[in-house]
């Protein structure tokens, strides 16, 4: 039989699993405490035995979540091929399929509602930082001001593309971060631009 505090600990983290599904899915403002522990299976009451408030629960969630992929971003950021690695960084961040699921950067999905919360905001400080590092450390020339274009290129393409009326414009959205963010894209998109003056 599991002792106690592996028993809290599995619960815990069963109601960090919960709150990020539903929170990534409704928004933070749109799910109650009763809701979170209905996903978790578990009572309205047990709640404040791990977590003092929802707030506490969103700036944890939050943390988790962004330090997950912030965290996938710098292995391959160190793996060694710059290029690859940039390659995977931003073809996963921008697949249509996750996309249209809602299992995409948690940037694009609560930001607006970690934005309203001071704790959350101070909680991802450090991976969004993280995730600035390791596309500077994959992009050319290691520029901080190419990995803050990228980023803010990605998380705003991803957000028009869940807004997007149709899928069509949605994926234009998403190809075109790709495009302006991956160096091979953006020098092949150059060069057929310039061709297009050449004499025949």
């Amino acid at each position: 039989m599991a002792e106690p505090a592996q028993r809290r600990a599995e619960t815990r983290q069963r109601i960090l699993t919960a709150a990020g599904h539903l929170f990534r899915e409704h928004g933070i403002d749109g799910v109650g405490v009763d809701a979170v522990m209905k996903e978790a299976g578990l009572t309205h009451g047990g709640f404040y035995l791990h977590f003092p408030s929802k707030e506490a629960l969103a700036a944890e969630v939050s943390q988790t979540l962004l330090e997950r992929a912030a965290g996938k971003w710098q292995e391959l950021s160190r793996s060694g091929d710059r290029n690859a690695a940039l390659e995977k960084i931003v073809t996963h961040y921008l697949d249509p399929d996750r996309v249209a699921s809602g299992h995409c950067c948690p940037l694009t999905t609560i930001g607006t509602d970690v934005a309203r919360r001071t704790t959350s905001r101070e909680a991802i400080g450090g991976a969004l930082r993280g995730m600035l590092d390791a596309l500077a450390r994959c992009l050319p020339g290691r520029k901080r001001q190419r990995a803050l274009t990228a980023l803010s290129t990605m998380v705003g393409a991803v957000v028009l593309a869940r807004l997007a009326d149709d899928a069509a414009l949605s994926a234009e959205f998403l190809q075109a971060a790709a495009d302006s963010v991956l160096p091979a894209r953006t020098s092949a998109r150059h060069a057929a631009s310039d061709g297009n003056f050449l004499p025949d």
